[in-house]
């Protein structure tokens, strides 16, 4: 899955999803082809994140992954974003998703 921010978003990009505003509603159905204006309804709609079919198993690789990034700039993301959890039970799977994810994007942003 190639979950990517709104920021990181291009015209010609296809939906791997529907994309639904804050209350469901869907905005656009998967498969749609991605144009300035669709950018520009998603801000407008509260939407942050989107679903982006790859080519090839469709199994992400549109946006870095911890194992395909720098080593040292992952543990300089982690080390940055870490202290922010402090009083999260970091084993619980939805705080360990939005950590990892939170890294990622530090490492990303520092590129």
């Amino acid at each position: 899955m190639a979950l990517l921010h709104i920021d990181n978003l291009a015209p010609g990009m296809v939906l791997k999803q529907n994309v639904c505003d804050r209350n469901g509603r869907l905005l656009l159905p998967e498969g749609s082809e991605l144009t300035e204006k669709h950018l520009t309804i998603f801000r407008s709609w509260g939407v942050l994140e989107v679903d982006i079919a790859v080519d090839g198993d469709g199994d992400g690789g549109a946006a870095p992954q911890h194992e395909a990034m720098d080593p040292d700039l992952v543990t300089a993301a982690e080390a940055a974003v870490k202290p922010l959890f402090v009083h999260n039970d970091l084993d619980h799977p939805a705080v360990k998703e939005l950590l990892r994810i939170c890294i990622a994007r530090r490492a990303v942003h520092a590129l």
